[in-house]
This record gives structure tokens, sequence and C-alpha cells, in this order.
């Protein structure tokens, strides 16, 4: 929906980090667009603000910001460049609800942002999302794409009296089962992040020492950023580090994962896309993700506490 609302086109040029998933390119590759990859930072992982104004060209349609693990991106900085340039900002909001920049939810600062219930997320209905339209002049035309391409919004407002295809559009509506779920969980949203925020910070707490003794890079978030408390990761000093410290756990019974390989060295990033990324290449061979999730017992963290601090 965001593609279609940019009016997207191809040859179009859309500046995205290349550390994030597959779909926040793939919104964009399905239009036509060329995925202009940009470096990550090394503290946060998120898009490095600074390398952004010079991948900008008379082609460039939009840049997208992945709020990393939950962490806001450097939103004013870059807000001033979109706005010198008149080139929209996206954020690509799927591990970041609830969180802040400067004071700012995440998701209702750029001119549209995206939201994921993946089940993976802090919130999740299995599947699915949702759009938020912080632009105004973007809302009615949205109304249309989501139902089909047609005004049929406007029709049970009574502004029309039938209803017809006007646009183009597809059937992004959720389900009724499906909305329900998330309802639920939405309407216990601030359990669920205090939960979160729990057992974040005892993580935090609990492997910081061993992990300081070993110069491994713990979670980074900037004073004037309150995290969404989506995921907990580990930045190992060496490849190696990574591969040992993955067996270790995997033999204690703990499963710990990897995360992207980064989109500009990815088979079909090379074939569609360009740029250079030696910072998001670099974390991706080294960034270990632990054990994290709202339902978390504390024998399973003592379990995950105990099984890292004897790697």
């Amino acid at each position: 929906m965001s593609a279609l609302l940019l009016n997207i086109a191809p040859g179009d040029e859309v500046i995205i980090p290349s550390f994030t998933f597959s779909s926040t390119a793939t919104a964009f590759t399905l239009r036509g667009a060329v995925p202009v990859f940009a470096d990550i930072r090394p503290d946060t992982m998120n898009i490095d603000e600074t390398k952004i104004e010079h991948l900008i060209t008379p082609k460039t349609k939009a840049i997208v910001v992945v709020h990393y693990a939950g962490v806001g991106c450097e939103m004013s900085f870059i807000s001033s460049i979109a706005s010198a340039h008149n080139i929209p900002i996206l954020e690509d909001n799927a591990h970041g609800l609830y969180g802040t920049y400067r004071g700012q939810l995440l998701g209702t600062i750029g001119s549209l942002a995206t939201q994921s219930f993946h089940e993976t997320k802090n919130l999740s209905c299995g599947e699915g999302g949702a759009i938020v339209i912080n632009d105004i002049s973007y809302l009615s035309r949205a109304e249309i794409l989501r139902e089909k391409g047609t005004n049929r919004s406007r029709f049970f407002r009574g502004e029309v009296d039938k209803y017809t295809w006007v646009d183009n559009g597809s059937s992004y509506l959720p389900s009724e089962i499906t909305a329900a779920l998330l309802l639920a969980q939405l309407e216990e949203a601030s359990s669920i992040q205090m939960k979160r925020r729990n057992l974040w910070q005892g993580l935090f707490d609990s492997i910081g020492p061993w992990a300081d003794r070993r110069g491994i890079q713990m979670p980074h978030v900037p004073s004037y950023c309150e995290q969404a408390f989506h995921m907990f990761y580990l930045v190992m000093p060496s490849e190696k580090a990574l591969v040992d410290l993955k067996r270790h756990l995997a033999s204690r019974g703990v499963l710990a994962v990897t995360h992207y390989v980064p989109l500009h060295s990815s088979p079909y990033g090379v074939a569609v896309g360009r740029g250079e990324c030696p910072i998001s290449d670099d974390i991706s061979a080294r960034l270990l993700r632990l054990p994290f999730f709202t339902d978390m017992s504390r024998e399973e963290f003592e379990v995950v506490v105990a099984a890292v601090t004897s790697g």
C-alpha cells in the first residue's frame, strides 16, 4: 500500500537499509523500483543517517528507515535531509511499536509507517500488519486501496449513493478472526510491554558483566530513545566467536539464531539493487539473537543466562 500511495513506478529509486528483512524491499521491487542499499550504524544497527544524502538522485522517490530492535533511527537528521530534497520518509516500524524517539512514538514521524503483527512481534495476530498515515494527503486514497480500489468507505459514510471501482488496490483487510485476536492483545499491550521490559533488563543486567570481560557488544539504546523491547542480541568479537557460542548454547538446549543476510549481498539484491554496505556485512556475521519472548518463564530465563555466561 505504501508503494502504491507513493506512486512508485519502474525505474524509481528507494533508499533502504541493507540490514533488514526482504519485505522492506519487495514492497518496492514489485513495482519495478531499484532498491538503493544504505549501510548501518555499528551501534544501533539502524540506517547510518550520514550515508543517506549521497545516495539521493533525481530518481529517488522515498527514504525507508527501519527501527532495528525497536530503537529509533536518528529521525531529526533524516527528516532534515528528506525535507531539503522533498522526499517522503517511510518508517518500517515492524520492531518498534510503542518505542519513542525524543518523546515521539515511532511510526508517527515519517509521512507513512508500516507495522507488523507477525507471530514474532510483541503483539501478534499470526500474520498481517497495519499502515499508519501521518501525512493526511494520503488518507483518502489509502481507504480506496485497501477496499480493492473502490470508494466503498465513502459509501459506508453516506458520502456517495453507490460505490464503484475508482483506482488500483487489493484486499488488504484482516479477517474478523485475525482482528479479534489482535484486539485482545492490544487491550493487554501495557502488560505485555512491561513483561518484555523486565525480561530485557534482566538479560542486560545478568549478561552484561560477562559480555564486558569478553569484548562482546551489548544492545545500545541512546538516552533519547525509549526502545520497544522487541529482541535481545549480542554482537560477538568475531564470526568464530559467534559460531562457538551458538554451538555451546545448542549443547545446553538453548536456541540462538543469527539475523538478516544483508540485502545488498543477497542473490536477488545483487540482481535488482545497488550499494556497498561493509558494516552490514560485518555485523551480520557477528550478531546472535538470544531467546526472548513475552511468556518466558523464570526457569527459562535462568537457563538462558546460565548457558550464555558459561560459554
